[in-house]
């Protein structure tokens, strides 16, 4: 299986502040690699460098390379909009639009000029099925989104993310707002979502991170210090200090 990202000596500055050293990494495609480590050790960080999102960040420096399909995201020619609809994001906490939950799914083919009523009702209906929101059980469309549950909220922020047809799906603490049941409902869309998407999740769950992924990567003060299998990682790490972490020693 190809690589979908991929990560190559990259530092970060914040300023004078160094967020991350020296990172390497990749991530499979149509797999789950989930990040994980004690806060500020530059998970989400390192998550916002796959689609540019701390280019809104002042003062932030950037070295190294990113590369999608062998194309360095960084490289001057990149057209940063097309970027973020190939990499999709959904934060830690729901955020949808003061909006109905058509036009919230609605909401990115428009900004892209989709502007066809029937193309925009097959996507909407589209991604919406994808993570549970349509049918007997789903919600209607003329509902505001505000009125959702926090599960169904996060759901119909994932739905927003596909509706522009990303290749990846970036998911920074997306159950950590969540009841243990609605974490559950997350977990197992985000296994539906890995047959067709390279997902990468920053997550301080242990457990969601034994749950939920294929591949795990541990971080410590912008270092990554191991990424592996997550059975690896979490059975046999060689590095002491990810065993340390995992068994709650610090953190």
């Amino acid at each position: 299986m190809s690589d979908s990202i991929r990560v190559e000596k990259v530092d970060l500055w914040y300023g004078s502040f160094q967020g991350l050293k020296q990172v390497s990494a990749h991530f499979p495609a149509r797999r789950i690699t989930a990040l994980i480590g004690p806060s500020g050790c530059g998970k989400s960080t390192l998550l916002r460098c796959l689609n540019r999102m701390n280019d809104f960040v002042p003062g932030v420096r950037i070295v190294g390379k990113v590369l999608m399909d062998g194309e360095d995201i960084y490289a001057p020619h990149v057209d940063v909009e097309q970027l973020r609809r190939r990499v999709g994001m959904v934060f830690q906490r729901p955020n949808p639009f003061p909006l109905s939950v058509f036009d919230n799914v609605a909401y990115g083919p428009r900004l892209h000029g989709e502007r066809s009523k029937s193309r925009l009702r097959r996507v909407v209906d589209e991604c919406l099925h994808a993570v549970g929101l349509l049918g007997p059980t789903g919600v209607p469309l003329d509902q505001r989104a505000l009125e959702l549950s926090g599960e169904q909220q996060q759901r119909l922020c994932i739905a927003r993310a596909l509706a522009t047809s990303p290749e990846v799906l970036l998911m920074d603490e997306p159950c950590s707002a969540l009841d243990p049941a609605a974490t559950a409902g997350i977990e197992a869309l985000m296994q539906t979502l890995a047959e067709r998407y390279t997902i990468v999740i920053v997550t301080h769950n242990m457990a969601q991170a034994q749950r939920a992924s294929h591949r795990t990567g541990f971080m410590l003060m912008g270092e990554l210090i191991e990424i592996d299998e997550t059975t690896m990682v979490f059975g046999s790490p060689f590095d002491e200090r990810t065993g340390n972490y995992i068994e709650g020693r610090f953190g």
